[in-house]
């Protein structure tokens, strides 16, 4: 969605999220069913979760993971500091569509599909394998924590300037229930007092 298309009385809202993330993915397909029913600016910001837990002691499967997540972020991040906000709008859902929807894992094919969808240059793709961006990469991170927390990560919701991490959730929300979701946590998080609202999952993730 292009921020002028949008009327400038919406909300904006501000999706900070890690390509590799499927949880990040299910939160951005929910807004995107939001934009689809009601005005809202939606953007998207890189909150890196190879950035987050870089120095933190993990699992070996969840170190793996943290250590692939390095190459789309930074793809994400030289899109949106070359082409602007609006290229990462763009290609964010083409990244995440291959990445989590169809199970592709392979960089060389993935990234560069979905640069062409996106219209973005193709050589955006170097990115993925040096660090140039990871100075720019950390600041959208720490920007995200310093609105919800060190402790929390991706996906992170700033809805005009009210911010809270998730909602985690393990489908989309479609239609109405997506604006009743939208609506609740928009409200639960203008409550100053409100930290952690949890229970646990009891079903695996769909991307339907």
């Amino acid at each position: 969605m292009e921020d002028a298309l949008v009327d400038a009385s919406s909300p904006t809202v501000t999706a900070y999220v890690d390509p590799s993330c499927p949880f990040a993915w299910i939160t951005s397909r929910w807004l995107l069913e939001v934009a689809r029913l009601r005005p809202i600016a939606l953007r998207f910001e890189v909150m890196s979760l190879a950035v987050i837990n870089e120095h933190r002691e993990l699992e070996p499967w969840y170190r793996e993971f943290n250590d692939r997540a390095w190459g789309p972020a930074r793809v994400c991040a030289a899109a949106a500091a070359h082409h602007g906000p609006a290229a990462l709008t763009r290609l964010y859902p083409a990244l995440g569509r291959r990445i989590h929807d169809e199970g592709d894992k392979n960089l060389d094919t993935v990234v560069p599909a979905a640069l062409a969808e996106a219209g973005l240059p193709l050589d955006l793709a170097d990115a993925a394998h040096h660090g140039d961006v990871d100075a720019l990469m950390r600041a959208s991170t720490a920007r995200a924590q310093e609105l919800v927390g060190e402790d929390l990560g991706t996906p992170t919701v700033v809805v005009d300037d009210v911010a809270f991490f998730g909602p985690v959730l393990t489908s989309i929300p479609r239609g109405d229930e997506a604006l009743r979701v939208f609506d609740g946590a928009r409200l639960l998080a203008t409550c100053g007092a409100f930290s952690e609202l949890k229970r646990a999952r009891a079903e695996g993730l769909s991307f339907a």
